[in-house]
């Protein structure tokens, strides 16, 4: 696995397939603890203190929730559980397909868990 850990910074082109994750991205650029892993040739991947809490994955958003969230998420079908490996479900990250809902708003509710260490 490659990994390059890098500041988030919105003064350069963004990456291919970077345009429904760039807002996300644009709300981290000012905190000094989150930073763009590469990983798997994508640069769509935000961690805090070293473990990543946002992804961007076949063009929808992976967060890390508490499992109470992810699982009020899936009920209320505004996401799905996250199987990166075919049912090897994850039971604290959810994926959200785009307009599903906000963004930003997971995506700061995952940061506020993992940097919270209860990750």
């Amino acid at each position: 696995m490659n990994k390059v850990e890098k500041k988030v910074t919105t003064g350069r082109p963004a990456p291919e397939g970077d345009a429904t994750f760039a807002p996300v991205r644009a709300a981290f650029t000012n905190d000094e603890h989150v930073t763009e892993k590469r990983m798997f040739s994508s640069e769509n991947v935000l961690a805090v203190q070293g473990k990543i809490f946002a992804m961007l994955v076949k063009g929808k958003l992976v967060v890390k929730l508490p499992k109470e969230r992810v699982d009020e998420l899936v009920a209320d079908q505004i996401g799905e559980n996250f199987n990166p490996s075919r049912g090897r479900r994850m039971k604290e990250w959810v994926v959200v397909g785009a307009g599903r809902a906000l963004w930003v708003v997971l995506a700061k509710e995952a940061y506020r868990f993992v940097k919270a260490g209860k990750a």
